[in-house]
């Protein structure tokens, strides 16, 4: 499984590629950063970062594409600027049927670290470690792509088995209605034509002699 990690921000958005399988050894096939000038119009910058992304996906041919989701913050316009670069990097994704995966910062931290509240320090170590890097990748936006790749690659087959369940048992054509326990029911009869097939005998009540 190889995985495209996109951290989004309009100024660094950071993007990382991991190869392996759960259980196994991962190695990292490529990091950087797509970045644009703060003083750019908005859409230049959105342009330039789907420029980027593109060029990530054309390199490396990624099987999926896992991106931060978005999370509510004090800074409204922090966020906007992450929500757009988020939705640029899932455009370039869909446009080439690659599948697209969001994982909380919360979720990323905790598959890595062990902690849902870890530090980005922490973080860098431990993809580091993982990836059996000699110095952690920086900026910190770039390790934070590294590792949501990880966590996708970790959380993909249990994400996978959950999907499949629900799958099948939505599937056209499953038994809707349970037949009654100790019941057994000829197919294409009602339970009037069975019931009147066979008359009971009423039976003859016999009182005192007298």
């Amino acid at each position: 499984m190889r995985v495209l990690g996109v951290d989004p921000g309009l100024t660094r958005c950071g993007v990382g590629v991991v190869e392996g399988v759960a259980g196994r050894p991962l190695t990292m096939i490529g990091v950087g950063v797509v970045r644009t000038p703060a003083d750019a119009e908005l859409g230049d910058r959105l342009v330039a970062i789907e420029q980027g992304i593109e060029q990530w996906l054309d390199e490396h041919s990624p099987g999926y594409v896992a991106v931060e989701r978005v999370f509510a913050q004090h800074n409204v316009r922090t966020v906007m600027g992450t929500a757009q670069a988020s939705a640029v990097a899932m455009l370039c994704a869909a446009r080439r049927g690659i599948p697209v995966a969001l994982h909380t910062p919360s979720e990323v931290k905790a598959a890595v670290t062990g902690s849902g509240r870890a530090e980005k320090a922490q973080v860098g170590a431990m993809v580091t470690r993982l990836l059996r890097l000699d110095a952690p990748p920086k900026p910190a936006d770039a390790a934070d792509a590294l590792a949501l790749a990880i966590c996708h690659i970790w959380r993909a087959p249990a994400q996978n088995r959950l999907q499949q369940a629900v799958a099948a048992h939505r599937t056209p054509g499953a038994s809707r209605t349970q037949p009654t326990p100790g019941i057994s029911r000829t197919p294409g009869t009602s339970r009037t034509a069975a019931a009147s097939r066979t008359p009971r005998t009423p039976r003859t009540l016999k009182g005192p002699t007298a």
